[in-house]
């Protein structure tokens, strides 16, 4: 009877630094809220974020937020989207 083979996973989740799932996420509430929340002010900004993070699990992180709420409040308003 022959040894089976080592499976390898390469470039697997052995390979990804602690926390990569939990900075996905906050990645994907940030984008969602700056495609809706721009140009608006700072705490409607900080509010949708929190209500985002704690949608998708992440417990937010009040400094993280107040950073990414100035730089969404200060981006202009996008152009209605006028397809039909």
């Amino acid at each position: 009877m022959e040894p089976l083979a080592s499976v390898s996973f390469a470039g697997g989740a052995g390979q990804r630094p602690a926390g990569w799932q939990m900075q996905l996420r906050v990645d994907y509430a940030v984008n969602k809220v700056m495609q809706t929340h721009r140009g608006q002010s700072e705490d409607a900004v900080a509010q949708a974020i929190q209500d985002e993070l704690r949608t998708v699990g992440v417990v937010p992180n009040g400094r993280q937020i107040a950073q990414y709420a100035a730089v969404i409040s200060s981006l202009p308003l996008l152009p209605p989207n006028n397809r039909t």
